[in-house]
């Protein structure tokens, strides 16, 4: 979406709509009572005769706004001004934008800048405004034989107060912006049928992407040939049941002024569809297994993010890609496979090969000599159990690298909770026949298996993200969600901002 921001008097800019932000029972902000003087305290008697409630997340569009330049207004009720913290404000927004794209309008224009939030400044803000608006606009409906009419809304133009901030506004509008083209590139992604995103078309997807970025994005497509080649035995094991080929998708950023300097890795699991192969799942709600993808889809749009911000980093992005079906050829439990690292591994249910598919690209990751390594999988129910559909499943070898992802995950508000990863939880995957087994059984299961993946991650500082009850949602709203591909973006960004500081230092 474009966007653009202005210092002007708000009462006088002509636009076809104000969101005007309000809180419930108190006095109106700065911007706010300035709109209220103009029209005539229209915004005052509204909310003082009942004719507006001001509860967090109502709207109320006003159709006309004598003494405004704009041709209406658009009332966001952001509830107690003493509650108003991160997720009020993002609630507030949402509902904002769900309204305003339902508008016959092509722009409209946003005074939330001096929304008071503590400990954020404006361009978290005018980030939040943005990614708020791409989400809003977002629609999946291309298998529809009647979609819906296409969205009108193009623009936002960011009204702000201090003129001081204005490039800060900027900066935060294009992350923003950004992000939210991300977060709705892996949507769009995770809803796909697994008849259609399969490993052969998220491989398409990255060349697409490679071609897309004018040489920024060197893509490598690792087909099943050149797997057996390598040794790459576990993540071939996972596709052996099914007709579609597997796939390790490796694309390659150079941002950093310095060649040479090493990588941050993200690594996504990449199971298109998942039956839980000869382990077979129930049939109920099965057809959400084509969400298992979503660790791929998330690293999917932080490529895409990172495309449009071009952090000086060098990057590596690493998507394991296969489909987990039962036949005859497919890996049966008690089968015992080999992986690229040379560890053997005895498979006791075949529904869980996300960790045997991300094992042979963590092990592959080693070439880059990587400063970081993060994968971001659907892996474990287990973590749903636990944390619910609020929080991401965070397990590391390194404390430093957890606390830089939780740091980006409130950044981005795109939040992580942290679990042990202690070694006596490694001997649940002791095994008789191999050298170990690859789950171990139902104690701490989302523990056990970051414990099986840290057995592949030996030589680098690496985390792991369990997104399963974050990816999507079920139900009436279900669909992917786009997270964490905020939570990624700001990691990221943060990890230029310390190279940044450690140059000027050096």
């Amino acid at each position: 979406m474009e966007f653009s921001v202005q210092t002007a008097n708000p009462a006088k800019t002509e636009t076809a709509c104000l969101l005007v932000p309000v809180f419930k029972g108190s006095d109106l902000l700065p911007t706010v009572a300035k709109l209220d003087d103009a029209s005539e305290r229209l915004i005052g008697q509204l909310l003082e005769r009942g004719d507006f409630d001001a509860t967090l997340g109502n709207v109320q569009l006003v159709p006309f706004a004598p003494g405004l330049g704009a041709e209406r207004i658009l009332l966001v009720g952001l509830g107690e001004r003493e509650k108003c913290q991160e997720a009020a404000f993002i609630k507030a927004l949402d509902a904002a934008m769900a309204a305003l794209v339902k508008l016959p309008i092509d722009e409209a224009s946003v005074v939330f800048g001096d929304v008071p939030l503590a400990d954020r400044d404006p361009a978290w803000k005018a980030r939040k405004v943005m990614e708020a608006a791409e989400r809003a606009i977002y629609r999946f409906d291309q298998f529809k034989s009647s979609p819906a009419p296409a969205l009108s809304l193009a623009k936002l133009t960011l009204m702000i107060s201090d003129a001081d901030t204005v490039s800060q506004v900027k900066q935060g509008a294009l992350v923003g912006n950004a992000i939210g083209q991300g977060i709705n590139y892996t949507r769009t992604l995770g809803n796909l049928p697994a008849n259609i995103c399969t490993p052969r078309y998220l491989a398409e997807q990255a060349e697409q992407l490679g071609r897309d970025s004018k040489g920024a994005l060197e893509v490598d497509i690792l087909d099943e040939e050149a797997l057996e080649a390598l040794g790459a035995g576990s993540l071939l094991s996972v596709g052996r049941g099914s007709k579609e080929p597997t796939r390790l998708i490796v694309m390659k950023y150079q941002g950093a002024d310095n060649v040479d300097e090493a990588p941050h890795v993200l690594i996504g699991k990449g199971i298109t569809f998942d039956t839980g192969g000869i382990s077979l799942k129930p049939g109920e709600g099965m057809d959400e297994m084509k969400f298992d993808m979503c660790g791929a889809a998330s690293v999917f749009g932080t490529v895409k993010a990172m495309l449009d911000i071009k952090p000086k980093l060098n990057l590596v992005f690493i998507v394991a890609a296969a489909e987990n079906m039962p036949d005859g050829r497919a890996t049966k439990p008690g089968d015992i496979i080999k992986t690229l690292k040379g560890l053997t591994v005895e498979v006791l249910n075949t529904d869980a090969e996300g960790r045997l598919v991300l094992c042979d690209a963590l092990t592959y990751a080693e070439r880059f000599t990587p400063a970081s390594v993060v994968d971001i999988a659907t892996l474990t129910g287990a973590v749903i159990v636990g944390l619910g559909h609020h929080a991401t499943g965070l397990l590391s070898n390194d404390d430093d690298l957890a606390l830089d992802l939780l740091d980006a995950g409130e950044g981005a508000w795109d939040r992580a909770w942290h679990l042990p990863l202690w070694d006596e939880y490694q001997e649940q995957l002791d095994s008789n026949f191999a050298d170990l087994a690859n789950i171990g059984g139902r104690p701490a299961g989302t523990i056990t298996a970051a414990c099986f993946l840290s057995r592949f991650a030996d030589h680098f500082p690496w985390a792991h993200l369990d997104i399963a009850g974050t990816a999507w949602h079920s139900g009436k709203q279900k669909g992917a969600t786009g997270r964490p591909v905020g939570l990624l973006t700001q990691y990221l960004l943060d990890r230029e901002t310390d190279a940044q500081v450690e140059n000027s230092d050096g």
